[in-house]
């Protein structure tokens, strides 16, 4: 191999190399300044309605979610007792730009219990993350007209389902 060639595949690989580091260090400057992990949720949110359904007596709503980096998969359901139910999600949805959105078929005696429970009714939840805790949006409930405004409160895990996350 001459001193010739021997130079120009050295010069080769060192061009090589510097554009390899320039291109990471573009690709990680973008990613730290562009590129962030969704917030952190609680799976479980007691979930009020700031107005009346058409109902008797309307059941207390727990809305459960299990969240996969921005994929979201959670149940909307009655506050219970029982803590070895164990729901399937019917809900489905994701996280974008801090927004939460969620849809799917609720049972409908899920909102009150004289409602049918063969039946379902369509759902959408949207909220902004604010990170309080606390999430604040409108439902959207099929055969209702109008979003209805709700609040829901993180529930602190229980001793139990700590223990099941183990």
């Amino acid at each position: 191999m001459s001193s010739k060639s021997h130079f120009k595949s050295l010069v080769f690989y060192g061009i090589s190399i510097v554009f390899v580091l320039l291109l990471f260090k573009v690709v990680t400057a973008y990613g730290e300044t562009n590129l962030h992990a969704p917030p952190a949720l609680v799976n479980q949110y007691s979930l009020t309605l700031d107005e009346k359904l058409n109902c008797e007596k309307p059941n207390p709503l727990m809305l459960n979610i299990q969240q996969s980096g921005i994929y979201l998969n959670g149940f909307l359901s009655t506050v219970t007792t029982e803590p070895n139910i164990h729901f399937i999600p019917n809900l489905s949805g994701m996280i974008v730009n801090r927004q939460l959105n969620l849809a799917g078929k609720v049972p409908k005696n899920v909102f009150c219990p004289s409602f049918s429970a063969n039946s379902l009714d369509s759902v959408a939840i949207q909220t902004q993350l604010e990170g309080t805790g606390t999430l604040q949006g409108e439902i959207t409930i099929g055969g209702i007209p109008t979003p209805l405004k709700f609040t829901a409160v993180a529930q602190k895990p229980s001793v139990t389902d700590k223990a099941k996350s183990h």
